[in-house]
């Protein structure tokens, strides 16, 4: 091969092959002591993806004292990057959130961070029931539904009102099937155009409750599909920047092993490195599920929540391919993001499984880097964390040879040679997201819909606990992840004021 393929596996038999991991480097490796930090604080936020860092900031900026605790080497939980020999940058996460970003960064982060966000131009679908080109947006929705489905205007106006009225306090016993089957019957090539991006999204299932996918989707109609300009490297040491300038501490590298709790209330937090800081709140970034049974403890809540918490179902993960265009050599415009698959229909099971046909692609051109004149590819695949756990070392690497191998020869068919211009391919799996992220079976959305009552409630059981994160409706992407990071400090707010 002439490129160069990079493996990581981690097991309980089996030792970690290689040095190099997605998300995770040389320079990533020093610890930030909290020698010199404060011994008590506010509030302490738990985890440095988009909801923890929207939500320290904002809590900085109403004068709390607030400390960042994030067991990684870097911020950012999965919108991150990592970069490899020869000059390759790779953003974790592929690119792609609702015009609503902009709003939120303008208005809890700085103008210059919402200035950087710029829409992608070209969305493209291929699979066996129909090939096209759309910008993502209603306009241009409709007119495709209309002209080339043939679907009524009525419908098509009415299924567009239907998800742009839906709320969280809506009836939640409808289902995303029921709501396809309500405007457009029978017509499952309808349905995928229109569900198959937000399954990618926020891991929607059809069986779901149609919330889950309406507010998403009625989210990204508005204006169509962003991305951040510059780079996730550029945003999160923007955000960093921001963070500290609002004098909010960072500790790198600091992994909180527990939520200290003294008669029902918060107390303190307990990290690695044997410091127990006090706190008057915590607010959790971390996993909803391993914030409540590992980090606090069952003992700690009321039996009738902790039967609630152990029916919240965890969301998929995904696996990812990052490939790398060797310095000199350039790619075709194809569009920015690519929905391909062979499968007949739309069929969540085949998306999501280890031999899944569909992907997406998202392409990294240097105006995605202003300045730099190197392009990147990124290809992404729903998949289930068993399938990968349940491997044995040797057929775990094979398994990621095969998917790099089977999504090189997918991309062959929109960019003919291009394999020849690859000189770094690597694979990311859920087994990946577990290690790095830390995510319950290396989930990419966190909890699904019923996650996001338990994740509300958590201060009804213990005061001065909070949580923010993905849940599987809103709460899922990058613009729902900074959107929860407010909704939690103004809980964490409200609940100060009243000490």
């Amino acid at each position: 091969m002439l490129y160069q393929i990079y493996y990581n596996y981690v097991s309980a038999s089996c030792h970690i092959i290689g040095t190099d991991y997605p998300g995770f480097h040389d320079e990533d490796r020093a610890i930030n002591s909290l020698d010199r930090k404060k011994a008590e604080y506010d509030v302490i936020v738990i985890g440095g993806g988009l909801a923890g860092l929207t939500g320290a900031h904002r809590l900085a900026r109403c004068g709390y004292s607030v400390l960042l605790l994030e067991q990684h080497g870097k911020l950012g939980g999965l919108a991150t990057w990592f970069t490899r020999k020869g000059g390759h940058i790779f953003d974790v996460s592929l690119h792609g959130f609702p015009v609503g970003m902009i709003k939120t960064c303008r208005k809890y982060w700085s103008p210059e961070i919402a200035r950087s966000i710029v829409q992608l131009k070209e969305i493209r679908f291929d699979n066996p029931q129909f090939s096209l080109t759309t910008t993502f947006d209603t306009g241009d929705f409709t007119r495709i539904l209309k002209e080339r489905f043939g679907i009524s205007e009525e419908a098509v106006c009415g299924f567009f009102q239907a998800v742009q009225d839906m709320d969280f306090y809506d009836d939640q016993t409808m289902t995303a099937r029921e709501l396809f089957e309500k405007f457009f019957p029978g017509r499952d090539d309808v349905m995928r155009m229109l569900m198959e991006p937000i399954t990618y999204a926020n891991g929607s299932d059809l069986d779901d409750p149609a919330i889950t996918y309406g507010i998403v989707f009625s989210n990204f109609m508005s204006k169509g599909v962003f991305t951040f300009q510059g780079g996730t490297d550029r945003l999160i040491r923007q955000m960093q920047a921001e963070l500290e300038s609002s004098g909010v501490d960072i500790g790198l590298k600091c992994l909180v092993e527990k939520i200290l709790v003294t008669d029902r209330k918060v107390a303190a937090v307990k990290i690695n490195n044997g410091q127990t800081i006090r706190c008057k709140a915590v607010l959790s970034n971390a996993n909803l599920l391993s914030t409540i049974h590992d980090l606090v403890g069952d003992e700690y809540f009321s039996q009738g929540f902790v039967e609630q918490v152990r029916k919240v179902r965890v969301n998929n993960s995904s696996c990812q391919v990052y490939l790398g265009i060797r310095q000199g050599e350039s790619i075709d415009y194809a569009g920015d993001l690519l929905f391909t698959s062979e499968s007949p229909t739309f069929d969540p099971k085949e998306l999501r499984s280890r031999h899944t046909t569909s992907r997406t692609f998202s392409f990294y051109y240097p105006s995605i880097r202003p300045g730099s004149d190197r392009f990147t590819i990124v290809a992404s695949t729903n998949a289930h964390y068993d399938d990968w756990a349940a491997l044995s070392c040797a057929e775990y690497q094979a398994a990621k040879k095969e998917l790099i191998e089977v999504t090189i020869r997918c991309l062959e068919k929109y960019l003919p040679g291009v394999r020849d211009k690859i000189d770094h391919a690597e694979a990311a799996t859920p087994m990946t997201f577990r290690r790095y992220a830390l995510h319950v079976k290396g989930s990419s959305f966190g909890t699904k819909f019923e996650g996001l009552k338990v994740s509300m409630d958590l201060s009804r059981q213990i005061s001065g606990l909070f949580h923010t994160g993905s849940v599987g409706i809103i709460m899922s992407g990058w613009l729902g992840a900074a959107n929860y990071g407010v909704i939690a400090a103004h809980d964490v707010d409200k609940y100060m004021s009243s000490l």
